[in-house]
């Protein structure tokens, strides 16, 4: 049986973070019951909070009343059940909005989806995350809805390798070392030999190709979009389904493709530095 997407971890600690005195913890706490929401926990009550959080449940009682207060979540109909409201968009649609890269990077992302047809999207790394900030879909069958802020894995997709490819071998080491590293379907590669071998490959060939690691039936290749410096910014994919491509037909067609526009992308984000992640 493959692992579920939706439940990877929704938040990355600083370390000694929370010793410092600019720590806010009620804030903090706030923060957690809002991320604590996802597909397979779309409405939850006060216990359901208490255990998806781990606060106590006199801690979740003042966060979620604070938060139904300020328009941030809403009661499920009659019921104790809590849901997100439109409200939270704000948090993430402000990202949206001012984020240079996703600026500079957006009329070429859609440029390569015109060119090809198929679904092309912009990740930006987290933790050991890839998340998507831009998402330009085809028209065409396409059996996998990945929203916008959708966080996957970056030792089995195409865009996570082709970020890593572009690191140094240590540090690309780190980041695998540090993922947990769920088999989500049989073809998920897991073993950290054989993924520094992958991303010795994806530095040659300049992107990165995937065949159901994560998703069955998804097809994706991704290549990295770097600054001046070469230092890794974000990578842009393209998405297809077994049922209409090949793998060798994905390299042969889409990967130069998607190669020219990353290095477009790449020149027009070229004094933009790295996010601290």
């Amino acid at each position: 049986m493959s692992a579920d997407p939706s439940n990877l971890m929704r938040s990355v600690t600083t370390p000694d973070a929370e010793e410092s005195p600019l720590y806010v913890t009620a804030l903090a706490k706030g923060l957690s019951v809002l991320t604590a929401f996802g597909p397979s926990r779309p409405a939850m009550n006060l216990l359901e909070l208490a255990e998806a959080t781990g606060l106590n449940k006199s801690t979740i009682q003042r966060s979620v009343f604070t938060l139904e207060a300020m328009g941030y979540l809403a009661r499920e109909g009659g019921s104790k059940r809590y849901r997100l409201t439109v409200k939270s968009l704000e948090i993430g649609t402000g990202y949206l909005q001012t984020a240079e890269l996703i600026e500079r990077a957006n009329p070429f992302v859609q440029q390569l989806n015109r060119q090809t047809g198929e679904s092309c999207n912009l990740l930006e790394p987290w933790g050991t995350d890839m998340v998507y900030v831009a998402r330009f879909t085809s028209h065409k069958e396409m059996p996998i809805h990945v929203p916008i802020g959708q966080r996957l894995p970056m030792y089995c997709t195409a865009a996570g390798r082709a970020y890593l490819s572009a690191l140094p071998t240590e540090a690309a080491m780190s980041y695998i070392e540090r993922s947990n590293r769920v088999a989500y379907t049989a073809h998920t590669v897991t073993d950290p030999e054989q993924l520094l071998a992958l991303l010795r490959r994806a530095r040659t060939d300049g992107f990165s190709l995937i065949t159901e690691e994560i998703y069955v039936g998804d097809i994706a290749v991704g290549a990295c979009v770097v600054n001046a410096d070469g230092q890794p910014l974000a990578a842009i994919n393209i998405s297809v389904p077994s049922s209409r491509w090949r793998p060798e037909d994905v390299i042969a067609e889409l990967a130069p493709q998607l190669v020219n526009a990353a290095r477009a992308v790449s020149s027009a984000a070229k004094g933009l530095k790295p996010q601290a992640r």
